[in-house]
């Protein structure tokens, strides 16, 4: 069954500043808790929106986050999009790889990111801008641990 986006339910938010970056945090993390993500889900969904909202901000001068709500059969998920009109990225082989930094940082960002959810999908044009799509699916709450003793 193919996931089934819900244009209606799908919010848009600017990425202009660092308090939208905060903004963008905050309502990923709402969406996700709404859905049923569970804590160390959330987190790492939280995780990998911050860094994609920052590169937007940063390198893509910036733009917009889209959160859309998904469901496939009784599965719940999200669909986050990072959207920019900046100068895209020229080898982006070479920015997915860990380690390659063009601001400084630990050079994890957007294979790190990658690494944080279940699909992960970049298109960018040099001179033309980025969009980079994740999506996650709440895995529901933990089976309780057996105790030993």
């Amino acid at each position: 069954m193919t996931p089934t986006p819900d244009p209606a339910t799908a919010t848009s938010l600017p990425i202009g500043s660092d308090a939208d970056l905060a903004w963008v945090r905050h309502q990923v993390r709402q969406f996700a808790a709404e859905i049923g993500f569970g804590l160390v889900q959330q987190t790492k969904l939280v995780t990998a929106a911050s860094e994609l909202a920052r590169n937007t901000l940063i390198h893509g001068g910036g733009g917009q986050a889209k959160i859309t709500p998904l469901v496939n059969g009784s599965t719940r998920g999200l669909e986050l999009s990072f959207i920019d009109t900046g100068p895209g990225i020229r080898d982006l082989e070479l920015a997915m790889s860990d380690g390659y930094t063009t601001g400084g940082g630990l050079g994890l960002g957007l294979s790190g990111a990658k690494r944080l959810v279940d699909e992960f999908t970049i298109e960018t044009k040099p001179g033309e801008g980025t969009v980079v799509t994740l999506v996650a699916w709440a895995t529901g709450v933990p089976a309780a641990r057996a105790r030993s003793g």
